[in-house]
Formats: C-alpha cells, structure tokens, sequence
C-alpha cells in the first residue's frame, strides 16, 4: 500500500478531498462577506443564515412544488438574493451614515431571527436532500473514489468565485461599485445612480451564500443551525484574506479549506480550531490580513 508520511494514500487525498469541499464552500461565503464589507462597509452577520436559506428553499421546492435540483440552483439564489434587496432597502440603507456597529448588531440580529422562525417550524434535525441523478455515484480514479457530486461542487464553486473576481475588478460596473464606494457623491454626478448599485451589490453577496447553501444542500442536512456553525469559520476566513479583499476570500477560502483537512489527517484533535490559530498567527503578522491592504 502506497503510504504518504506514514499515512496511506487513500486516506490523505480523502481528507483533502475534504478539506477541498469545505474549502469551496468557504471561499463562495467568505467571497461574498468580502463583496458586502468592500463595497457597502457592511459586516453581515446574517450571510450565515441566507446560506441556510438557499438550502432550504431548494430543499421546500423540492418536497412540496416537487421542483427538482436544477431549476432550485437558479431559484434559490434569485430568492435569497431579492430577500436581501428588501433587507437592504428597508433596513441597511438607512445605517450606512452611521457607526458600523449598528449594521452588524442588526445582521447579527436579523439572523437569529430568521434561525429562530426555522427552527421553531423543522426543530434542529437536519433534513436530507438527495443528489440529483446526474451527478449520483462516484468515479475510482485508481487511487481513490471520487464521488461526482463533490467534484462538481469544486468546480461549480472556482467558476462562480473567479467569474465574479473578474465582474467586479475587469468590467465597467465591477469600476462603477468600486467608485461609488469610494467617492459615491463624484460618482452620482456622472449620472450613476449609487443607491441602486449599493442595493445590488447586497443582492449579489447575498445570492452568492443562498448559491452555495443549495450547493451544500445534497452534502450536508439541511438544518436551521447550518449557517450558525459556520458563520464564525467564514469570517475567519474573511479576516485572515483581508476585509474586503475579493480575490484574498477566494484564495484563503480554499487554502483553509485544505489546511483544515490536512490537520485531520496528522492531528484530528486539532482541526477545529487550526483556522483560528492560522487567524491569530497572521493578524500577528500582517494585522491587514494576507491581501489586505495596510492602513
């Protein structure tokens, strides 16, 4: 048997496997933390619990409008993403003159709100969401067995995280959301109109987690407290990439991702924590986070 640091190979390249998976997931959530604190200067707490609602309306299409995969990966961003149109314009849009403080502390309640509303109507058991048929089964790449399902969650998740890198930094309305944040007044004057990019943008980041809570929806159960456990890992991730980094969410959420399936091979006892530890060591570093730019 092939053996890697005296760990058999089938076993290594799991666990990274692993790792690589919740890395996807990290890097699309963190990704769109990243666009929301960047753009609008907004900590969203409540990107937890929009994660949690993408799965759960793929997962309601599904067992009650017997609305099947596919069509609920398109659905459940655009619905998530409205929901956060609404939260911005009714709410988030009148905290932007004021403390930051103010804009977490309502996210951070907005969240347990909506956790609360689902927890009381499905309790904290998670629900199952099949694979869809496609993408059921797995292939034995000689070396290991590769389920299809996650293989594809890795490659759906690089082509949307770098899709949007590239519509925020490369195209002329990724520029006019960067101005806007920047010299929002100077921006208006050009006939741009601000407060609708700024409510878009909170749209975008929100989609991105109802995206990647439908994606998560068929791996993990689908349960009220699945944005809850990992909101804290996200903004970790987050913070270790640099606030409002784009391109150091995408990065470190992957990076991470793998870390933490690693830890798991040579010391499991570790591996919820070493995101955190790897947090502590850079800001000790690099206060600014990896791509962060310094003050």
């Amino acid at each position: 048997m092939t053996m890697i640091f005296g760990i058999p190979i089938q076993a290594f390249l799991g666990q990274l496997l692993v790792g690589l998976i919740n890395g996807s997931f990290y890097a699309m959530l963190s990704l769109g933390l990243a666009i929301i604190f960047g753009l609008l200067r907004v900590i969203n707490f409540a990107h937890g619990a929009q994660y949690m609602l993408g799965a759960f309306v793929g997962y309601l299409l599904l067992a009650h409008l017997g609305i099947g995969y596919w069509p609920a990966l398109i659905i459940a961003p655009l619905i998530v993403g409205i929901i956060g149109i609404v939260i911005e314009r009714l709410a988030l849009a009148r905290l932007y003159d004021i403390d930051p403080l103010y804009g977490l502390l309502f996210t951070f309640g907005l969240a347990l709100v909506i956790e609360g509303i689902f927890r009381y109507y499905f309790g904290v058991s998670g629900n199952p969401y099949t694979v869809p048929p496609l993408l059921a089964g797995g292939t034995n790449l000689g070396f290991m067995f590769l389920p299809v399902y996650r293989g594809f969650v890795v490659v759906a998740s690089l082509i949307v995280c770098l899709g949007t890198w590239l519509a925020i930094e490369k195209t002329r309305l990724g520029s006019y959301l960067r101005a806007a944040t920047e010299n929002p007044r100077l921006v208006q004057a050009f006939g741009v109109n601000v407060p609708l990019l700024l409510t878009l943008t909170y749209g975008l980041g929100s989609a991105l987690a109802g995206l990647a809570g439908i994606l998560a929806a068929p791996v993990y159960q689908v349960s009220p407290l699945m944005g809850s456990n990992l909101i804290i890992v996200v903004f970790a991730v987050v913070v270790v990439g640099g606030m409002g980094s784009i391109l150091g969410a995408i990065v470190t959420g992957y990076m991470l991702g793998l870390a933490e399936g690693l830890t798991k091979v040579f010391y499991p006892e570790a591996s919820n924590i070493v995101i955190f530890v790897i947090m502590a060591i850079v800001l000790l570093v690099r206060p600014a986070g990896l791509f962060g730019k310094d003050a």
